[in-house]
């Protein structure tokens, strides 16, 4: 397909200052079985073009779902008359704006790749996970699935630009519930959303975690309600995943930071002073912006402006050092950023996302990390969410919350939740966990722009511990 659609780019190639053409093809499969029971398997393909002009200042762009050779001139000519039309409106002058040209390739490592097992055996191990829940009558709803995505894309420019990349992803979930009189429970495993084939279900130990979370389900309708107080609190990875999502990685995006979501999204307490003084959080917070970590969900080569993706620090020693801002939000607030505008698919046009954002591991092992602790409490897995459109006052429920007392782990405790302003929060980090501690998760869900793009993010983190929270039992 590409060489076509390469021969038509250059035939169409307005005399523009600049000129650019992304072809995104994804392939998406679903199978989810539901109390042992087979839900409609869903299997879909897209596939389309955008189209982005730069000239005399002005910039435009036009999707099209007809990528032959005349859509996509008639695409090209709509972005061009967008791009003259703003040329004298813009808010930047954007032909000044030095667009990165590279000539790069990525391609997800798989070692067994989703066609290796057939759909009939794939139902078959969904089904039998799926008994593997129902091991007592209070357990009243429970649902194992398997989402499969393949992405291809193809970035050219008029400056000899040539991007292909090729993502496949791997989107397990399990949900469990439990229900005694008007009580009910919920255990999940759901954000293990990694790239790499069907070995990614053997790392992460998909059919383990099932009678697992069953039991847990059935353990906390007998648990005490979690208490309210001020306490130490020590987060799992894949809670951290939210904490960070919400409180580091929207609040640091350069494109909310200059106003663009503010209708939308919100806006952030974090202004363009703050970087390299601000202090963010304790001098052991440091998280990394890094799309080139393997298997994480939101790896790649470049982002979809085609700036080339490196590993660069945010927060350094607590300190807050850079946005999360793409080529064109750079070049507007004048500060260095990262490769992050990405776009949800070939009808949006890219804006400054996160990707891989991630805490760094620390020194401190799970055990001695929790030995710190006189009286704490520790959460796993978000139920809940609540954040202000600044992304600075958060209140956050967990699924499990398990009492710490006298340095060691003691009983569940159901609907934990904590509440706390970002800032005072982060630089309340008492201990960060090593690498044994930590964990890789990712969402397919991190919404954002006007018109919505719903699009990946991974997160890495260790177990933390916080001091002085505000902790309390939801009802």
């Amino acid at each position: 397909m590409h060489g076509p659609i390469e021969s038509h780019f250059r035939e169409i190639t307005p005399n523009v200052d600049f000129f650019s053409l992304r072809l995104v093809t994804e392939h998406t499969e679903a199978i989810r079985v539901r109390q042992n029971i087979l839900q409609p398997v869903s299997s879909d393909e897209d596939i389309g073009a955008m189209v982005t002009v730069i000239h005399n200042g002005g910039l435009g762009y036009a999707g099209t779902s007809d990528i032959t050779r005349s859509g996509l001139l008639e695409a090209t000519k709509r972005a061009q008359s967008w791009a003259e039309a703003s040329a004298t409106n813009s808010i930047t002058n954007f032909s000044k704006i030095a667009m990165s040209n590279p000539q790069v390739h990525y391609a997800t490592p798989v070692a067994r790749s989703w066609n290796s097992l057939s759909l009939q055996d794939k139902i078959e191990e969904l089904v039998a996970i799926s008994e593997s829940m129902a091991i007592d009558p209070k357990i009243v709803d429970w649902s194992a699935g398997l989402t499969f995505v393949q992405t291809d894309s193809l970035y050219l420019t008029n400056q000899d630009a040539r991007i292909e990349q090729n993502h496949q992803f791997i989107m397990p979930s399990l949900a469990v519930y439990s229900n005694q009189g008007t009580q009910t429970v919920r255990r999940s495993f759901s954000d293990h959303c990694h790239q790499g084939g069907l070995e990614v279900l053997e790392a992460i130990q998909f059919s383990n975690k099932a009678p697992l979370l069953a039991e847990e389900a059935l353990a906390l309708l007998e648990a005490d309600n979690c208490p309210s107080e001020n306490l130490d609190l020590v987060l799992a990875p894949d809670q951290m995943m939210l904490q960070i999502h919400e409180s580091i990685g929207h609040p640091l995006e350069l494109d909310r930071i200059l106003g663009d979501e503010r209708n939308y999204a919100g806006t952030s307490f974090v202004t363009k002073e703050m970087f390299g003084s601000y202090q963010y959080g304790s001098n052991l917070l440091n998280v990394s912006f890094d799309p080139t970590q393997p298997r994480e969900l939101a790896t790649y080569a470049a982002d979809d402006d085609g700036l080339g993706a490196s590993k660069e620090f945010i927060i350094k020693d607590g300190i807050l050092k850079r946005p999360l801002g793409g080529a064109i939000s750079q070049s507007r607030a004048n500060m260095q950023g990262v490769a992050c505008t990405r776009a949800s698919s070939w009808n949006r046009p890219p804006i400054d996302r996160m990707a891989n954002l991630n805490v760094e591991p620390g020194k401190t092992p799970f055990d001695d990390l929790i030995k710190q602790v006189e009286r704490g409490i520790y959460m796993q897995t978000n139920l809940s969410w609540s954040i202000d459109d600044s992304r600075n006052k958060f209140q956050f429920g967990c699924e499990i919350g398990q009492l710490i007392e006298n340095g060691e782990l003691t009983k569940f405790v159901k609907s934990p939740c904590y509440r706390g302003i970002s800032a005072t929060f982060w630089r309340n980090l008492k201990a960060v966990g090593d690498e044994s501690s930590a964990g890789m998760y990712g969402t397919p869900y991190c919404g954002k722009g006007e018109p919505n793009q719903v699009i990946r993010v991974g997160h890495a983190s260790p177990t933390c511990l916080f001091s002085n929270v505000d902790v309390f039992g939801g009802e």
